[in-house]
């Protein structure tokens, strides 16, 4: 499983707090940024301060996105965690 940092999202926020997540971008090994669409999504429900199976740490106020995208026309699920209260951030599993 690897590990993203500051990915960039492009989501709506909802006026009832939910947050749609559209598309991702992140930089690859070759520094080169690669875009990817979020085809379906599914919201984790949150369940505490805890280690995640990806290895990240998260706490209560972090959104877990299952997200469903096309890379190199296989379909993969991966999880993108957004976290309000450090400075917005993304990180990205792959």
């Amino acid at each position: 499983m690897k590990v993203y940092d500051k990915v960039e999202v492009i989501c709506i926020h909802k006026a009832n707090n939910t947050i749609i997540p559209l598309r991702f971008r992140l930089m690859n090994d070759n520094g080169e940024y690669e875009t990817y669409t979020v085809s379906a999504f599914k919201p984790v429900p949150k369940t505490g301060t805890r280690t995640t199976k990806d290895g990240i740490y998260v706490s209560n106020s972090v959104d877990i996105f299952e997200c469903k995208v096309h890379i190199f026309g296989l379909e993969r699920i991966v999880r993108l965690y957004y976290d309000p209260k450090i400075n917005n951030t993304w990180k990205l599993a792959v």
